[in-house]
């Protein structure tokens, strides 16, 4: 792979270097650590709900709505059960796709979130067309012009039917919607789509298919869980239930089991926090189904010339302490790894894998780093990282830092990209001949992983 001196590897420098200094190290790794507690996260949400009730208001619910997303096809569908169930003001923005650094790859982003939309909505219920076409420029600027101009009260089926037709590629159907639900002018839809927009930003967020309760947000099917079991917590839904209407999907662990012909491709980085805590349930996951773990790690984004923007990098450590909860691990505290401590331990991978233990330096580097909170930018960390392991010392200080490992990791950046992904950690199940079954993203995506193996299991009869 190229070396961190050339364009593509870059030091971005500021918030985005990826080797920083001691005391910036220490300072990133303290409001990580916070923005990640789940104390402190409770404390937030009980500020906010003492000045709601102080107020006499409802529970308010801003949700952003991007016509072109698949995601947010899926959580339109999810608004009439919000209404229903749960004792809420909603109030829906149609917003637009940002073109900056949130989103990094923007032409992958498309394909990859219809072909995911499809896989994971018939699990929660929701519909996704077959065949799914990537929504056209008019398609889209007319569907804008409705949605703006629509009825607040209207908005839930509306913006379900428009997404229907324009992910199915069927403009009389889109048209239909129009002759119902009258468009309003281009200029207007414009201003309209720039306020939603503002007003994401200024709330903290980027992503379409995003919901806001202060001070959190949620991120369509695969959040909207976090959203109903705070509104339960605090006595909004309607009908005194204390289960979500759509709970994140079970991992599967059987009752099927392989007997290796199935491999699983496992591609982490050791500085993500969503890798941290998938990366032992996910060598769980394989062991107890029996099926081949090919892990590939790769560089994190910031050493491959990505910037992480604040709004992400607020973001994450909240949403990752949440989702380890649904993992059942607890995360943090974190001290940040960037830089030395990734090209250290990615050097004495190679070495670990001929004795049986890559996974188990992965794992033992992302305990000390996000769990544990060790500083593993010099020698006493690592020793810590290296015999957490298994592994001897005075050994891997002679390997630490040596080159070679750097083609390895590229070599998996460039399979990880080759099935349309770009980010971490990333699976991809392989058949008995070794062809691609199911190519996802995200620590959420494990129990659709197991979910697929046990089909292919059952499938063989």
């Amino acid at each position: 792979m190229a070396n961190d001196s050339t364009p593509e590897f870059e030091d971005l420098g500021g918030a985005a270097t990826m080797d920083p200094h001691a005391v910036v190290r220490w300072i990133t790794s303290k409001v990580m650590s916070r923005l990640a507690s789940l104390d402190a996260q409770k404390k937030r949400r009980a500020r906010a709900e003492r000045a709601r009730m102080r107020r006499g208001e409802r529970h308010r619910i801003d949700y952003f709505h991007q016509v072109d997303d698949a995601y947010s096809l899926l959580a339109a569908q999810l608004l009439p059960t919000l209404l229903e169930h749960y004792d809420v003001d909603l109030h829906c923005h149609v917003a637009g796709q940002l073109h900056d650094r949130n989103f990094p790859e923007p032409e992958l982003l498309g394909p990859l979130g219809g072909y995911d939309a499809g896989l994971v909505a018939p699990h929660y219920g929701l519909a996704f067309p077959e065949a799914a076409q990537t929504p056209t420029e008019d398609g889209v600027a007319l569907a804008q012009r409705i949605l703006v101009g629509v009825d607040a009260k209207d908005f839930p089926e509306v913006a379900s039917a428009v997404g229907q037709a324009l992910f199915r590629g069927d403009p009389e159907a889109l048209e239909a919607q129009a002759a119902k639900h009258p468009p309003v002018p281009a200029e207007r839809a414009r201003q309209a789509i720039e306020a939603g927009n503002a007003r994401r930003s200024k709330l903290g967020h980027y992503q379409g298919a995003s919901f806001y309760c202060k001070p959190e947000w949620y991120w369509g099917p695969d959040r909207f869980y976090h959203l109903e079991n705070r509104l339960i917590e605090y006595g909004a839904r309607r009908d005194g239930k204390a289960e979500p209407c759509y709970p994140r999907p079970a991992i599967e662990s059987g009752p099927l089991r392989d007997d290796g012909s199935l491999t699983l491709e496992f591609y982490p980085s050791i500085r993500s926090p969503y890798s941290s805590i998938a990366f032992d349930p996910t060598l769980a996951l394989a062991r107890e189904v029996g099926v081949r773990l090919a892990t590939r790690p790769v560089l994190p984004m910031v050493m491959r010339g990505t910037a992480i923007t604040r709004q992400k990098g607020s973001y994450i450590p909240g949403d990752t302490a949440r989702e380890a909860i649904a993992l059942g691990v607890e995360w943090g505290p974190m001290y940040d790894p960037i830089g030395d401590p990734v090209r250290n331990t990615y050097s004495l991978f190679p070495w670990a894998e001929e004795q049986g233990k890559g996974n188990d330096l992965l794992s033992s580097f992302m305990k000390r780093a996000w769990f544990e909170g060790v500083n593993t930018n010099h020698d006493r960390g690592m020793r810590k990282v290296v015999e957490g392991a298994g592994l001897d010392w005075e050994q891997a200080k002679q390997r630490m830092g040596a080159p070679g490992w750097e083609e390895l990791v590229e070599a998996n950046r460039q399979a990880m990209y080759g099935f349309g992904s770009w980010g971490v950690p990333s699976y991809r199940l392989l058949d008995e001949a070794g062809e691609s079954v199911i190519a996802v993203w995200g620590q959420d995506r494990l129990w659709l992983i197991s979910r697929e193996i046990q089909r292919l299991l059952g499938a063989r009869g």
